[in-house]
């Protein structure tokens, strides 16, 4: 017969598994949003989103990042002086393609462990 505390173990286990996935997926839905929304001049930044997972006892972390032009994703997202051939300066136009994804990726990340917690596990 199994004493109570081993049954909240494997219960607080189960939903840990449980969270690690929706973080997982939840990533890997942020990155595949952003390579359709991302700005496709020559196609290369869009498609080098990619997803890192680190798992440790008791934690999990998804990391969505840029693997092939990590420098653009600052400059692409937030203005920035400019100058252009004539030598007078300006400002950049900033596409914000990442922000709208982030704020998504929370907003389902938080429903998913809210319904892992209320069907337990």
């Amino acid at each position: 017969m199994l004493d109570i505390v081993d049954m909240l173990n494997e219960y607080s286990q189960d939903i840990q598994d449980d969270i690690a996935k929706a973080a997982e997926e939840v990533a890997k839905d942020g990155a595949n949003k952003l390579k359709q929304t991302s700005p496709k001049r020559t196609g290369k930044y869009a498609k080098g989103w990619k997803v890192k997972t680190y798992k440790g006892n008791g934690f999990v972390k998804s990391h969505i990042h840029n693997s092939t032009n990590w420098q653009l994703t600052h400059l692409l997202e937030k203005p920035h002086a400019i100058r252009n051939r004539w030598g007078s300066y300006g400002t950049s136009t900033p596409q914000v393609h990442i922000k709208p994804v982030e704020e998504e990726c929370i907003r389902q990340y938080q429903r998913e462990v809210e319904n892992i917690i209320k069907n337990g596990g």
